[in-house]
């Protein structure tokens, strides 16, 4: 801040304002107060100003400010003091007007750093979509990658969404009808698949010990595959499509450890031959112990007193068995356990929750027919299946793809 004083006379007088005070303007810092001159006019002279170092600014009068010439109109809160023109005889003062509003700098700050800052979050938003999206587009391109999603995507339209229509119309066309043939006969069962380039999952039950699998798919057209690997500890098996054709639909895999009781499902397959037969129920149950024949033999048995040539299962549950005799080699898993409607011929076919995620491989169900002390009028679901969680799939997909445990 620089602040002056002038004594009377110390100037030349006169009417012009441009020239009153020629040195002011040519020097326009000058020299700190001296506390020994005479003291300042009556009337109160403007507060100084905090303006740039070196700068001093000079009010004007109504007329107008010096170095306006003269011809300045109203300077605004100065309009009415004298200048320079008017200090005849006595001391006129001088002083910088009030600060202007320091507001435009900070604002000018605020601005220029609004854009950088929407920027900068926008470009966070932007690489955790951006990585998201990379690795959906990891997991849906190449033949031999499996689309899978740990959270919960939808898979179903948004408009039918939560509905059995919206999840049967998404997912049925990546549920395929399995024909298998061997020694002991031929069966029929169901597959998911999880890759454009024809890879399909099923249970080993399903397969085991096949001579020759056919695989027909949701359009009704058929393809010969082959068996990749099996995994009879778990009850899973990986085939493939021999000249699979090109825009196969693939599943999503979910994730079954968020999966609870209560939890509405969806279950699709080939019960009976009955190929993309829908229906659906609830979670009953989480981490059933079921314990299933590794024996390639039992897989292949056919349905007691029809010729449907759909598999029937034999399975060990609470201390008892159904469907028929385990055998003496057996494995036990974890299931999740379902009232969804399972037949023979649903086995190796999906669960699937209601936004059309994968959580489980349909593996093992109670029939009442099967049972020596029923009738046949009794025959059918009594609402007692298991599946195999998706996250037991996903993670003996690597070992499948070599060959599996049984190899």
């Amino acid at each position: 801040m620089t602040e002056s004083f002038r004594r009377s006379g110390e100037y030349p007088q006169g009417d012009d304002h441009g020239s009153a005070y020629p040195q002011q303007q040519s020097h326009p810092s000058s020299s700190p107060v001296n506390p020994e001159w005479p003291p300042p006019p009556a009337y109160h002279p403007a507060p100084p100003l905090h303006v740039e170092p070196g700068t001093t600014v000079w009010p004007g009068s109504g007329h107008g400010g010096a170095g306006n010439g003269g011809d300045g109109h109203g300077a605004g809160p100065y309009a009415g003091q004298p200048d320079g023109s008017d200090a005849t005889g006595s001391t006129a003062a001088f002083a910088a007007p009030p600060a202007p509003p320091q507001g435009p700098a900070p604002t000018r700050q605020r601005r220029a750093k609004g854009p950088f800052a929407l920027l900068a979050a926008v470009a966070i938003v932007a690489a955790a979509i951006g990585g998201g999206t990379a690795y959906g587009i990891q997991e849906l391109t190449g033949n031999d990658t499996v689309a899978s999603s740990s959270t919960s995507t939808s898979v179903v339209p948004t408009s039918q969404k939560g509905t059995v229509s919206g999840v049967a119309k998404a997912v049925s066309p990546s549920i395929v009808e399995i024909s298998a043939t061997s020694n002991a006969g031929s069966s029929t069962g169901s597959g998911v698949i999880i890759t454009t380039g024809g890879e399909i999952i099923t249970n080993n039950h399903v397969v085991s010990g096949a001579s020759a699998i056919k695989v027909r798919l949701n359009n009704g057209k058929s393809y010969t595959a082959s068996v990749v690997g099996t995994d009879s500890k778990k009850d899973l098996a990986l085939i493939k499509l021999e000249n699979a054709p090109s825009g196969l639909k693939t599943a999503t895999l979910g994730d079954s450890a968020g999966v609870q009781v209560g939890d509405q499902v969806v279950a699709i397959g080939s019960p009976e031959g009955l190929t993309g037969t829908v229906t659906s129920g609830i979670v009953s149950a989480l981490d059933r112990d079921v314990t299933v024949s590794t024996d390639e033999s039992q897989g292949q048995q056919q349905q007691q007193g029809g010729g449907s040539g759909s598999e029937q299962w034999p399975f060990e549950f609470g201390g008892r068995q159904f469907n028929g005799d385990t055998g003496s080699s057996t494995t036990t898993y974890k299931a999740l356990q379902t009232d969804a409607s399972l037949n023979p011929g649903n086995s190796g076919g999906a669960l699937i929750d209601m936004n059309g995620n994968i959580v489980g491989i349909n593996s093992a169900m109670y029939s009442a027919a099967s049972d020596s002390s029923s009738s046949s009028s009794s025959a059918g679901s009594v609402g007692l299946g298991f599946a195999i969680p998706i996250n037991t799939v996903k993670s003996d997909l690597a070992s499948l793809r070599a060959g599996g445990s049984d190899s």
